[in-house]
């Protein structure tokens, strides 16, 4: 599973005009289901994420995660995306070949079952929407993008 993190400081999910999902300060999570990953993949990527210390104390250095964005214990926001182009292979030539992303069901099942887990451990969760052309609209904090990748265990 791969995933992009940006920390913004706002960030929304438009679908032909609609916002269908928004959120202040937090992370935007770019999410791409590859071949071969399962639940215990999400969960180790979704654990990740949550504990990820990438926003600054009081003294500016990297020492907070989403989960404690204040140091206060106030959460930020996530902003799921699904996103199977993360799974591109440029290697051969000039057209992107996706064949490393999940199948289309399986990669909808693994989304929503990230999401479903994202909203049972963290209490601002918002989303896109699977499969559907969407506009996202950020502000990143710094900026600050980090990719991650989980990998099936052997």
């Amino acid at each position: 599973m791969k995933a992009v993190l940006q920390r913004v400081r706002e960030a929304r999910v438009d679908i032909a005009g609609e916002t269908v999902g928004a959120i202040g300060a937090g992370l935007l999570v770019l999410l791409c289901a590859e071949r071969g990953d399962t639940d215990a993949v999400a969960d180790r990527m979704l654990a990740k994420i949550l504990k990820l210390r990438i926003f600054s104390d009081d003294a500016g250095k990297m020492n907070r995660s989403v989960q404690d964005l204040d140091g206060q214990g106030a959460c930020g926001g996530l902003l799921l995306v699904s996103q199977f182009t993360l799974a591109a292979d440029t290697r051969g030539g000039n057209r992107p070949s996706f064949t490393n992303a999940a199948a289309p069901d399986d990669g909808r099942r693994l989304y929503d079952y990230f999401v479903a887990q994202a909203r049972a451990a963290h209490p601002d969760v918002q989303t896109g929407r699977f499969a559907a052309e969407m506009q996202v609209h950020l502000v990143n904090d710094g900026p600050v993008t980090i990719p991650l990748r989980i990998e099936p265990a052997a």
